[in-house]
């Protein structure tokens, strides 16, 4: 597929789910409830999941009368506040580290949604540009600084790069979108693995920090000369350039639907459900090497287990059906048999 067939899946509803679903300031307190017959259940975190459960919302509303409230705070309050148990589910697009899982307290991780961080640009007049993980790297550790650098230009014969400041940016909360895109850039560079690292926040060299995937939305779309990872639906729904990533087999590739499941084929799943598709191997030919899961998470003594036993299947089930328009891939069989064991644990807990 080619970026043509990306911008394709650029529907209605896509930008309706964005903009109209839940706010990137929204907490799971405030955002509106749905009052229902069969009961209803709170959740926050990820903002990359946030346009996929909004389309959750409405349909589990109407199938099973349970109602729905999600704020879409960031992957990194969303763990926080599952642990506060202040609500019933955390989302997340990292997996919990040794600590958040100690201080979760017997909390169980679940993975229920495949999709991409994009590279997302604003070059007036550029709608094509290809980009390595080094170059990404040297971008946010502040070594290469202008659009019309050596590098750049090297990758992208033909196109009239422009001789102006790149301006990257960041997110400035708690996201799995940061920690797929340091977890990346740590396995590309070794300069950013020493000095920076991976995490759902670290301490960015250089570059503006934007709140949520809706923040760093406005920042590219407001500034000419931006760069930043964002979630693909965003990247579709707001119709922002998006950049060709090179994997490892030497291709560039789009966070397209193809690309982001090739990039899961063969992934090891490991303890605790945890898996890391980002710069998938050689053999991988056409995978996006910017590709990740996402979870839900829950604990395991909750009076609510029941309802989230169920909705944690139906997201896992029908409730795929509504990614494709969202640039969110079909979960892999292997891994949809480990995320349904560990529903079976939780249930039976």
């Amino acid at each position: 597929m080619n970026r043509n067939r990306f911008l394709v899946l650029a529907l209605a509803a896509v930008a309706a789910a964005v903009v109209t679903g839940f706010g990137a300031s929204a907490s799971a307190s405030t955002a509106g409830a749905v009052p229902a017959a069969g009961g209803s259940i709170t959740g926050a975190g990820s903002s990359l999941m946030a346009p996929l459960i909004a389309q959750w919302k409405q349909d589990y509303q109407s199938r099973a009368g349970v109602g729905l409230t999600y704020g879409s705070v960031g992957s990194g309050a969303g763990i926080a506040q599952i642990t506060a148990r202040t609500v019933d589910f955390g989302a997340s697009d990292a997996p919990l580290t040794g600590a958040q899982r100690g201080a979760c307290n017997r909390c169980y991780q679940i993975p229920w949604a495949l999709t991409a961080t994009g590279i997302a640009f604003h070059l007036n007049g550029i709608r094509k540009l290809k980009l390595t993980g080094p170059i990404v790297a040297k971008i946010y550790l502040g070594q290469i600084t202008n659009w019309n650098d050596p590098a750049i230009r090297k990758i992208n014969k033909g196109v009239s790069l422009p001789n102006l400041k790149i301006t990257p940016a960041f997110r400035s909360d708690g996201s799995g979108d940061t920690y797929a895109f340091t977890d990346y850039l740590s396995r590309v560079s070794g300069a950013w693995k020493s000095k920076v690292g991976f995490s759902t926040q670290v301490s960015f060299p250089t570059g503006v920090g934007g709140k949520g995937n809706d923040g760093l939305t406005a920042i590219v779309s407001s500034t000419n000369g931006a760069l930043s990872y964002i979630s693909a639906s965003y990247i579709i729904a707001h119709n922002l350039g998006a950049a060709a990533l090179q994997n490892r087999a030497g291709r560039f590739e789009y966070p397209n639907l193809t690309n982001i499941a090739n990039a899961a084929k063969g992934v090891k799943i490991g303890r605790f459900n945890e898996m890391h598709i980002v710069n998938p191997p050689k053999r991988n030919k056409t995978a996006y090497p910017l590709s990740t899961f996402s979870y839900v998470i829950v604990p395991k003594t909750t009076p609510k287990k029941d309802l989230l036993t169920k909705f944690i299947l139906y997201a896992m089930g029908p409730g795929q059906k509504f990614g494709a328009a969202l640039d969110f891939a079909p979960i892999p069989k292997a891994v949809s048999s480990a995320g349904k064991a560990t529903v079976k644990q939780f249930q039976q807990g």
